[in-house]
């Protein structure tokens, strides 16, 4: 046999262990899915569907309108914090952004993958204004700052719920374990940056040097390293954006504490007090995360807002409603999501396809 065909033969092979672990991660999506909806409607029998009912009826439509447009403030703090993460000459300004996050929310509350897509389908409905390894690199680049002050978002969420309530031993412990993990990412993040970790350009060039996927990895690989340091560079070029973008990543969080209170306003007699909604969003924030597979967070996510409901002594199934009321805002969104899709001639398969160049 000769060499040059040895070499086609190991070729396929990355493709298949690609497209069986990309088959694994749909069957464990549709799993957690099926399971997050067994749980889903647990909840709903648990609480009572006529309470539910009564509870979204008391919110209202001006209540929902009003969260509608809290979560579209949301969606602008990124967009605007993407907008600031883009190298010169190439600019992507409010008008290029916004619809583009609408569509990665979109992708990624649909669909069990979508945290695989979701940042992918952002670069390539922007993909006229800008390259794609741009579009890339700036949503990567915006992504980390968000992890950043997401991380620190739950790290003092979760010390603030430790100190303010009191909890069995082993959710004490669930919740230290979680401390530990989020700053081990921190201090990974921080590392990687500063030290400039080439990582996934260094995957490529070894998996290219054996003959690996050389079709792809050919130019692949080049991207791949041009990518990573176009991250790497942004963090010594503009250092007069940090503030900026942390500032507007951290009233993204603070908006969704807000959403939360506004929410337990029209649901409760009483004035729910910031703590309870901060304790609320930690536990959504962090279920959302950790779930990520599961659309929507499905199930867990009411799981989540029983516990801590129950910790913070809300009314019986109010926890619960608040969840199911904000899927509700998240499903408006996703639809017009779903249009600007439709509109900018994009598709999941177009995503999927992507990735493999």
């Amino acid at each position: 046999m000769h060499p040059e065909q040895n070499a086609e033969d190991q070729g396929p092979r990355p493709a298949k262990s690609t497209n069986g672990n990309l088959g694994r991660l749909k069957l464990a999506g549709a799993v957690l899915t099926a399971l997050g909806l067994a749980l889903f409607a647990y909840f709903i029998y648990s609480v009572g569907f006529e309470d539910l009912i009564g509870g979204i009826s008391r919110f209202g439509f001006v209540g929902f309108a009003m969260i509608l447009m809290i979560f579209f403030l949301r969606m602008a703090t990124r967009a605007s914090a993407w907008s600031l993460s883009v190298y010169e000459p190439y600019e992507l300004n409010f008008r290029d952004t916004l619809p583009a996050v609408v569509i990665g929310e979109a992708m990624s509350s649909l669909i069990p993958l979508g945290i695989l897509v979701s940042g992918t389908s952002k670069a390539l409905a922007v993909r006229h204004r800008v390259p794609l390894v741009v579009g890339l690199s700036s949503v990567a680049t915006e992504n980390l700052f968000y992890s950043l002050l997401t991380s620190i978002f739950l790290i003092v969420g979760s010390v603030t719920i430790l100190r303010s309530f009191t909890l069995d031993e082993s959710w004490v412990l669930a919740i230290d374990i979680a401390i530990g993990l989020i700053i081990a990412v921190l201090i990974f993040l921080f590392l990687l940056v500063i030290r400039q970790w080439h990582i996934a350009s260094e995957l490529c060039e070894r998996l290219y040097q054996r003959g690996f996927a050389r079709g792809i990895l050919e130019n692949g690989r080049l991207e791949v390293r041009l990518f990573e340091n176009m991250i790497f560079g942004f963090y010594r070029r503009y250092p007069e954006r940090f503030l900026p973008i942390c500032l507007l990543e951290w009233l993204y969080h603070g908006l969704g504490v807000i959403e939360v209170w506004y929410i337990l306003t029209r649901l409760s007699d009483a004035v729910p007090s910031f703590l309870t909604a901060f304790s609320l969003e930690t536990v959504s924030r962090l279920i959302t995360i950790v779930f990520k597979l599961i659309p929507m967070a499905i199930g867990v996510d009411e799981a989540g807002a029983q516990f801590i409901g129950e910790t913070v002594a809300l009314a019986a199934g109010v926890g619960v409603t608040v969840t199911i009321i904000r899927k509700g805002r998240t499903l408006f969104w996703t639809a017009i999501g779903l249009l600007l899709i439709l509109k900018r001639g994009l598709s999941f398969r177009d995503v999927v396809n992507f990735r493999g160049h």
